[in-house]
């Protein structure tokens, strides 16, 4: 591995919050495209920041992706129940996909919520076209959970979001 995974800096931020929305807007996942309400989240890691843990990955100080770890019971959980800690906005730069990089953001997820007294479980939401993402899941050893699936979007029912859970 060329890079590291580390906490986000602060003088990262807003290329970080660029390479979010990039990926999420090239990847075609955002149902309303550059009009869509959830690009400004995207992009706004310093709000993460505040409320939950942002990693990133990074080569020579130059950020290739980056990832949210929401501890057990953080504002910013959108599943996680008692105990569980949860995965939001993972996202790789396109110029560094097929590295490792997402796999090693999530591998630092996991570790977190192992390290994490009182954590029994990770959770994530994905959406079904990510099917990258699926398939690193499934190496580290989350497993679908059809029955917490669920939309953030009521009003388009065709924007449900798979869940995937791992128990430590």
């Amino acid at each position: 591995m060329d890079f590291l995974i580390r906490e986000a800096r602060a003088a990262e931020y807003e290329e970080l919050g660029g390479i979010t929305a990039r990926a999420y807007l090239r990847d075609g996942l955002l149902a309303f495209g550059e009009s869509d309400w959830y690009l400004g989240e995207l992009r706004d890691v310093a709000k993460r920041a505040a409320a939950a843990l942002v990693l990133a990955a990074v080569e020579q100080d130059r950020p290739l992706g980056g990832v949210t770890f929401v501890r057990a019971g953080g504002p910013m959980a959108d599943l996680a129940g008692p105990g569980e800690a949860e995965i939001r906005m993972l996202a790789v730069d396109h110029g560094a996909r097929g590295r490792g990089v997402g796999e090693a953001l999530v591998r630092a997820c996991v570790d977190h919520a192992r390290a994490t007294p009182g954590c029994t479980g990770l959770v994530l939401s994905t959406q079904p076209l990510m099917r990258t993402a699926h398939r690193i899941y499934g190496r580290l050893g989350f497993t679908r959970a059809p029955d917490r699936d669920w939309n953030p979007v009521p009003e388009h029912p065709e924007f449900t979001l798979l869940t995937y859970q791992l128990t430590l």
